[in-house]
């Protein structure tokens, strides 16, 4: 008796897992949330290029550096709301494994 119920209770924990790792795939940032991501970014970088504009001796090189970090920042959250394409890639190899040894029981 305590095996099989050691067996429902895995179970479950296993189904509910699931769940919990397909809704964090399928929820995504809304497109909205990005495009004012990047209307922040492109006022951010205006103010600025118009700040270092007001100024007597005119360097660039510290608007170019904060542009390329916010833009950095910016592709950064979005790449890590798609899970299943980009640059950072999660492995799925630990469900991999975990679908070989449950095959690997005898029925």
């Amino acid at each position: 008796m305590v095996p099989t119920g050691l067996f429902i209770q895995s179970l479950n924990e296993m189904i509910d897992n699931q769940q919990k790792r397909l809704t964090a795939v399928h929820n995504r940032v809304p497109n909205l949330v990005f495009l004012s991501l990047y209307g922040v970014a492109a006022v951010a970088s205006a103010f600025a290029g118009y700040a270092g504009g007001l100024g007597k001796r005119r360097s660039r090189f510290p608007a170019y550096v904060m542009i390329v970090l916010v833009c950095a920042v910016i592709l950064m959250i979005q790449d890590l709301d798609r899970p299943l394409s980009g640059f950072i890639a999660y492995s799925q190899q630990p469900m991999i494994d975990t679908a070989a040894s449950i095959n690997a029981f005898p029925d």
